[in-house]
């Protein structure tokens, strides 16, 4: 018998570092705490997954005090040979909505970066 508390999804189609990129794609100031929180790994995989992409350039940081800021790079291209003709934006559209649309399901996540400000 599975527990309701125990995981029981064992693969999904998209890697995490293609998880961390949607949610900063959502929500640039997206705290790594939060970012492990909505992707379901932990915050030391999320830092490695962040230097990962930043090392290969596809993430950028802005410091802001103790804050981050992330600005991706979407013109670069995916990592794969199968898919290595589309581009980090391209993978985006895909689960990214309008700016109304993802507006209004920030507000419902709780993902808009006014809920990511740290006092």
């Amino acid at each position: 018998m599975v527990e309701k508390n125990e995981q029981t999804h064992k693969w999904t189609f998209l890697t995490n570092h293609a998880h961390v990129i949607v949610c900063l794609s959502i929500n640039p100031a997206m705290r790594m705490r939060d970012i492990a929180d909505r992707v379901g790994i932990t915050e030391r995989a999320v830092q490695k997954i962040i230097a990962d992409l930043t090392h290969e350039g596809y993430l950028e940081i802005d410091r802001r005090g103790r804050c981050n800021s992330y600005r991706l790079n979407s013109g670069l291209h995916l990592r794969h040979p199968i898919e290595a003709g589309h581009t980090i934006g391209e993978l985006l559209k895909l689960f990214i909505k309008s700016p109304t649309e993802t507006h209004q399901t920030q507000i419902k996540t709780g993902l808009s970066p006014e809920s990511n400000k740290q006092d």
